[in-house]
């Protein structure tokens, strides 16, 4: 593994660093609002609380057992919530047009079809006393809110709770097949049989209820036994995130990463798995999956792909198709879906478009208020205590540099996938210090070079 560029005292401590300059690319203030409309803001990742009961070797947040005083509160929290929530536009564009969804045992909310996805994470979200009255403000506004948890304090009368304030999908950390690997992975014994106990306690209130597991070699060998596990739970969806190394997984980087090479075998993995499936597969901190997904569709010449990979589709729609298609290949049991600008409500939480979202239609709050491209990628963009976030997502430098696939360096910058796929940038961060640099973990040689 290439050494990192960072200080060594910021490997040490996994700090997030606000405004820290790239080598190449210095950080400068908000310039003037960009000439060309930002694209929407669809997933905000919010780290509510920076305290967890558990102990991950791998945690973007380096948690810890005590709550930070630097929380935001509770009323901060509702003022975020509300600049979000302004920031979503109906689906078809028309003001005025809502979609009806349900709080609770029968109360009516109205929500706009295109309303950003709102992810309370941590840390444990449950680690603050205040959650369940956030959620269901969050829900009042019209936001798709879900919920980011280890499951351990999800008791039955906790996913009661969640199922009334109207979340729409918990996210249950399951990093091992076995026992013991989740275990070892989390850093406390029973935090795999605590896991599945909270994801039964929310499947038995109807909640939808998906699996999340961060691939790196303690885990590898157990990918098709993770797939098994998922089905038996009836998860709605497995996401797989490749391991960034950030926080405390820095310190774990050298003998968990897995190989590039192997990177592209999980990739093609996920592919082929994908047929087989009733549940959403997804790959996460992946984008070069978008790569793997085209060529391996032209290969295959299905009729799915010449359908939505085609130059016809561009003209026809004015959009590209690149940012259209759906990574499902089409199965005998189960269509493709199109993916618009926005997505509804039933489909809110399947949500994708290409490849890494960093700073394109994502962006990550920590506990502190300061925003980021994305949770593994410590390039501060601004701080919401003392900026509005709509103007954050608009005119920070950051964010609109990432949104230029032109200007993306290296192989990145001349390879055919670009639009696409675009590479990691936190790993490209991460790895050579340079967040528009190439990404380091793709075997990929483009045409050009």
């Amino acid at each position: 593994m290439k050494t990192s560029r960072r200080s060594e005292t910021e490997k040490d401590r996994g700090a997030v660093i606000p405004n820290t300059p790239s080598p190449h690319h210095p950080i400068t203030p908000s310039p003037p609002r960009p000439t060309t409309p930002p694209p929407p803001l669809r997933i905000v990742f919010w780290e509510t609380t920076s305290g967890c009961n558990l102990k991950c070797i791998h945690c973007r947040a380096v948690a810890t057992k005590d709550r930070s005083a630097d929380e935001l509160t509770t009323a901060e929290a509702r003022k975020f919530v509300d600049e979000l929530a302004a920031m979503g536009k109906p689906a078809n564009g028309r003001t005025g047009e809502w979609a009806n969804g349900r709080v609770g045992a029968g109360s009516q909310i109205r929500r706009f079809a295109g309303s950003p996805i709102l992810i309370l994470s941590g840390g444990e979200p449950l680690y603050r006393p205040d959650i369940f009255e956030i959620a269901t403000h969050a829900v009042q506004t019209g936001l798709n809110v879900a919920l980011a948890s280890n499951g351990t304090l999800i008791t039955p009368d906790v996913a009661a709770r969640i199922q009334q304030c109207g979340i729409r999908r918990v996210s249950i950390s399951l990093d091992g097949a076995k026992r013991e690997t989740h275990d070892s992975f989390r850093g406390i014994q029973g935090a795999f049989d605590g896991a599945l106990a909270g994801f039964q306690n929310l499947k038995r209130v109807g909640m939808s209820v998906q699996v999340n597991t961060t691939i790196a070699r303690h885990n590898l060998d157990e990918l098709p036994a993770l797939l098994d596990l998922a089905a038996s739970l009836k998860a709605d969806a497995l996401h797989l995130f490749l391991l960034v190394p950030v926080g405390c997984g820095v310190d774990i980087a050298d003998e968990q990463m897995i190989t590039p090479e192997q990177y592209e075998r999980v990739l093609n993995w996920a592919y082929d798995t994908s047929k087989q499936v009733s549940f959403d597969l997804k790959m996460t901190c992946a984008p070069h999956y978008f790569r793997v997904l085209r060529q391996r569709a032209k290969q295959e010449k299905s009729e799915w792909a010449n359908q939505r990979i085609s130059e016809s589709a561009n003209r026809r729609t004015g959009e590209s198709a690149n940012e259209r298609i759906d990574e499902t290949p089409r199965t005998e049991n189960r269509e493709p879906r199109t993916e618009h600008r926005h997505p509804s409500p039933d489909h809110a939480m399947a949500s994708r478009t290409k490849g890494c979202l960093a700073g394109q239609t994502v962006c990550f709050v920590s506990h502190k208020g300061d925003v980021y491209p994305c949770g593994y990628l410590p390039l501060s963009a601004g701080n919401i205590r003392t900026q509005p976030l709509r103007e954050i997502w608009e005119r920070a430098a950051v964010f609109q540099d990432l949104r230029d696939a032109d200007k993306l360096r290296g192989k990145c910058g001349h390879c055919e996938y670009r639009k696409v796929c675009g590479g990691c940038r936190a790993r490209a961060y991460g790895e050579c210090g340079d967040f528009l640099g190439a990404e380091p973990y793709c075997i990929y040689q483009p045409s050009a070079v």
